[in-house]
């Protein structure tokens, strides 16, 4: 692999840079964002060269699309219709099915692996740019491919094998409900105009998800839908059964259940 097209070189795509730059990729890694962005990769460090879309596409073996989902969904087509035949393509977008459904249809030159790498944090931006931010997490693809699983394992992620069906449902769990629950417990605190005078490290914990902007979940909900509704549907049942044990001594039981559910969530991997 000689050159990496970078698409959206924000937090994620500016890290992916990074962490394959430092796993020893010694080739040429090509930026496609706004003329902003790109000012500030450069002042990284994080890319050699920028080039419009046509551009990049042809150039590159691999085509790493870190944009936001409907943003990926748009540009398939415009990346296979300038890509060489065989060319590898991927992208980070936080769900799968509807991505890799659209790629089945609009990828013919190219080859196209679903991906997301469950990393991230609160701010954005190049600037915010990691190469250990892949360290240690799972990083998803919905289909095997060798060249692809060789990097991941060296920027030090953990694959995981998914279809993209089943990536959603869990990712609705994990990812999504967790967001849903932080925004709604913070809203619900700050109903309270007092609470935040007595509020320690158990409220700002649980609200630190609640600090992330709506942009970034726009395009999550309106593709994962029926998963994240299906998770808070779990979720609110969970909290009735608490809320009916509330003086009884089954809650003790519940909480045992819960940390143990909470220690496997810890367990190395």
């Amino acid at each position: 692999m000689n050159a990496v097209a970078i698409a959206g070189v924000g937090l994620i795509g500016g890290s992916f840079a990074l962490a394959m730059r430092q796993a020893g990729f010694a080739g040429r890694i090509i930026g496609v964002s706004s003329p902003a962005t790109i000012e500030k990769a450069r002042a990284r460090g994080v890319i050699d060269d920028a080039l419009p879309l046509d551009q990049a596409a042809a150039a590159a073996d691999l085509i790493y699309l870190a944009q936001p989902i409907e943003r990926i969904l748009s540009m398939l087509p415009a990346v296979d219709a300038h890509v060489r035949p065989g060319t590898l393509i991927t992208d980070a977008g936080s769900t799968k099915r509807a991505i890799v459904e659209h790629a089945s249809k609009n990828i013919r030159r190219g080859r196209f692996i679903g991906g997301h790498p469950l990393a991230g944090k609160e701010s954005r931006g190049v600037e915010e740019a990691d190469a250990n931010l892949f360290r240690g997490r799972p990083y998803v693809l919905t289909s095997r491919e060798p060249e692809l699983e060789r990097w991941i394992g060296l920027i030090g992620a953990r694959l995981v094998i998914l279809d993209p069906a089943e990536h959603d449902r869990l990712v609705a769990l994990v990812s999504h409900l967790p967001q849903l629950i932080s925004t709604a417990l913070a809203a619900t605190i700050g109903e309270e105009p007092r609470a935040a005078e007595i509020a320690g490290p158990a409220a700002t914990d649980l609200t630190r998800l609640a600090l992330s902007p709506y942009d970034i979940w726009r395009d999550i909900f309106a593709t994962n839908a029926e998963p994240i509704d299906a998770a808070l549907g779990a979720f609110i049942a969970r909290l009735e059964e608490l809320r009916a044990q509330l003086r009884s001594p089954n809650m003790e039981l519940a909480f045992d259940h819960a940390a143990q559910a909470a220690r496997e969530l810890r367990r190395p991997r």
